[in-house]
């Protein structure tokens, strides 16, 4: 039953937050950057466009940065805008088929200040990949640097859904890994566009199939080497 009372959402939004305060406070973050990178930076010296999979959005709205993020015109929009901004996360309503270019002019006007996260294959997949290239033309616009993020995790369930939504179970260990900066030039074409979307893709699953390696590594699990370790810090 979808729910339509404004009450009823902003309560169950509140709600909602403080669930995912209290199970993600349990959960131990340990993070990896690539060279010469910490991240996240101080929005007001530095802003990035963070970018990670639609099924990790639990575990980077446990790491606490200044930023804004889109959601869509679905049904569950409003109720998950109301978790974000109970978590101090901000939002601008929109999407890629409805409402995009106000979206897009929004997410402009917010980055002079803050970060921006989005997971680009969401709201309906398919799963890991970059179907449109709204993360690259936003990028283009911006000016600001495309930072995929990667996580993988010592025990966790993960839902039937077409994402497979991941939940840490309570005590376990997230493992975040940031992947390099791509810094997408103004004025592309269609073919350029393309390119960067390409590029990004790879290096968000670079980054996520090495954070997934590293949680299999620490818990013992049998996982494919890696080719090249990034560095790490614990949090």
């Amino acid at each position: 039953m979808k729910l339509r009372n404004p009450f009823l959402i902003r309560l169950t939004g509140l709600l909602g937050a403080g669930a995912v305060q209290l199970w993600m406070g349990s959960v131990r973050f340990r993070f990896a950057f690539p060279a010469e990178h910490v991240y996240p930076s101080d929005p007001r010296r530095e802003r990035f466009l963070y970018s990670c999979w639609h099924e990790s959005m639990l575990s980077a709205a446990a790491i606490r940065l200044r930023a804004h993020t889109l959601i869509s015109h679905h049904a569950d929009g409003e109720l998950i805008a109301q978790i974000c901004r109970h978590l101090g996360v901000g939002v601008v309503r929109g999407g890629t088929s409805e409402g995009g270019t106000e979206a897009l002019l929004k997410l402009c006007r917010v980055s002079a200040r803050t970060h921006i996260v989005l997971t680009p294959d969401g709201p309906r997949g398919p799963r890991r990949r970059i179907k449109r290239s709204g993360v690259v033309y936003l990028a283009s616009l911006t000016g600001l640097p495309v930072v995929g993020v990667g996580f993988g995790h010592s025990r966790a369930w993960r839902f039937r859904s077409w994402d497979r939504f991941v939940l840490p179970k309570p005590f376990s260990t997230a493992y975040a890994v940031f992947a390099p900066p791509v810094r997408v030039p103004p004025g592309l074409d269609r073919a350029g566009l393309g390119h960067y979307r390409r590029l990004i893709e790879e290096r968000m699953r670079e980054a996520t199939e090495s954070a997934e390696r590293w949680a299999d590594r620490a818990c013992g699990r049998e996982h494919p080497p890696a080719a090249e370790e990034p560095r790490r810090a614990s949090a």
